[in-house]
């Protein structure tokens, strides 16, 4: 008996992936002092990022980032808003020569405008390292699709893909890594789609339901984004006749919908109907809004009750997601530096007080002429309204000497630094860019009208109503 038992644990511990350290080293010319980080997708539906590493690379150009990872991943190496993907493995070192590039020629700290893609070299990289395995794999498949997209496409010819399996297997043949089978396998099954040599219902069946959920291998997501796009409310026969509707207005809205799934048979599995229903809930979102309270109800659901941890992190992202930046949420966080670098100013300091908050630059017209227009309401609502003016343009010395001709813009002026995930949370595509925030710390209206065009109404009716 306890030989068995010993056994049985010896099988169970064999099954469980231990964390490995993933070491990245190299050089990055002309980032010397520039933050360098390591991050990966934290769920494969909102894309939300998390990151595993973050250093400084140092004034010689080098750098040095240790993770512990548990399985084969895409990351993103990343120098500020510039990036290169690269696949991680457990217990790896990559020796990385990031190309020279002139940071210091970015003018605007934007990631929307600015971002370029970095120049990454692998060095000694071994031949059965996925980098060079799927590099190889996906040269040979790209160029192939070009070549016959249209025979693929308009003519469905099957006989080519096995043209081009056979060009394939001699590059993966040689590797034992499940994630690269995994990779080839639904790489494949895009075009087994495209020539239609399997009805929906057969790819369904043989990609989806009778295999495992792959949440990290990026193939496998992208096929099912693919497949189960618009798949509950349109593409199944069977689940498209459901009002979700009606749905979503009973007492336990989250179980309704999952057991009116249960009617589709590729959803079988309870993991993966789980998975298809949050795509299908994020979906629905922006296309009854009646419903939107309803969906969130259902999301939080999930994220309270689900068996699968994956899918609670993917139910709160979602949540977090689609009420970005609505009316009533938080206004996400920030500690900046002011535009004499001698102190921060942290937004939840400001609770108590509403805050007019607006993103510029010292040479973006549209913007320091609607800062002229803001400089009498900044008078005006001095003892009740906070105006903090955030600069994204790269050189605080700049913002310094035309603030210094601007001795009249007496509100509070902070300068982005190295916080340029504080952009992609306000999502600051285009400048300027007003917000208003409430005493409490979150969102009143956004994007708010310009000083030029109705910005104080709106101050008006808010501080009207938080009397």
């Amino acid at each position: 008996m306890k030989r068995l038992l010993i056994l049985s644990l010896f099988l169970i511990i064999g099954r469980i992936a231990f964390p490995q350290n993933v070491i990245l080293k190299g050089n990055a010319p002309g980032a010397e002092g520039r933050i360098i980080t390591l991050s990966v997708l934290q769920d494969p539906l909102t894309n939300t990022e998390q990151i595993l590493a973050r250093e400084k690379v140092d004034s010689t150009g080098k750098f040095i980032l240790s993770v512990p990872v548990t399985e084969i991943m895409v990351a993103k190496l990343s120098i500020e808003f510039h990036s290169a993907g690269l696949y991680i493995t457990p217990g790896k070192t990559y020796e990385i020569n990031i190309l020279p590039y002139k940071y210091n020629d970015v003018k605007e700290l934007n990631p929307f405008i600015n971002s370029t893609n970095l120049q990454v070299e692998l060095v000694k990289l071994p031949i059965d390292d996925p980098n060079f395995v799927i590099g190889a794999f996906d040269d040979i498949y790209n160029t192939f699709l070009v070549e016959n997209f249209n025979a693929l496409y308009r003519d469905h010819n099957k006989t080519l893909l096995d043209t081009l399996n056979a060009r394939l297997v001699p590059v993966i043949e040689g590797s034992q890594d499940s994630y690269i089978k995994n990779y080839s396998d639904y790489k494949l099954a895009n075009l087994i789609q495209l020539t239609q040599s399997m009805n929906q219902a057969r790819i369904g069946y043989t990609y989806f339901t009778t295999k495992p959920l792959l949440y990290n291998n990026v193939e496998y997501m992208d096929f099912f984004n693919s497949f189960f796009t618009k798949y509950i409310t349109v593409t199944s026969m069977i689940l498209k006749k459901n009002d979700y509707h009606v749905l979503l207005s009973s007492p336990d809205p989250y179980k309704s919908m999952m057991k009116a799934l249960e009617a589709d048979s590729i959803l079988a599995p309870g993991q993966l109907r789980e998975l298809v229903l949050l795509k299908g809930l994020m979906e629905m979102y922006n296309l009854v809004p009646d419903d939107q309270k309803k969906i969130l109800t259902v999301l939080n659901s999930i994220e309270q009750q689900s068996t699968y941890p994956k899918h609670r992190l993917i139910a709160g992202n979602l949540q977090k997601t689609l009420t970005n930046l609505q009316p009533g949420t938080p206004a996400p966080a920030f500690i900046l530096r002011n535009k004499d670098n001698n102190s921060s100013i942290k937004l939840d300091s400001l609770k108590g007080k509403i805050v007019v908050l607006n993103f510029w630059t010292s040479y973006c017209t549209g913007c320091t002429n609607e800062m002229e227009l803001l400089k009498p309401m900044a008078v005006k609502y001095k003892d009740k309204v906070v105006f903090v003016s955030v600069s994204s343009e790269y050189y605080r010395t700049r913002m310094q000497m035309f603030l210094g001709m601007k001795k009249d813009w007496k509100w509070t002026f902070l300068h982005i630094g190295d916080q340029i995930d504080l952009l992609k949370a306000y999502d600051v595509r285009s400048l300027p860019l007003f917000v208003i925030i409430d005493k409490e710390g979150n969102i009143y209206k956004y994007a708010a009208d310009f000083p030029s065009s109705g910005l104080e109404n709106s101050i008006e009716q808010l501080i009207q109503s938080s009397k």
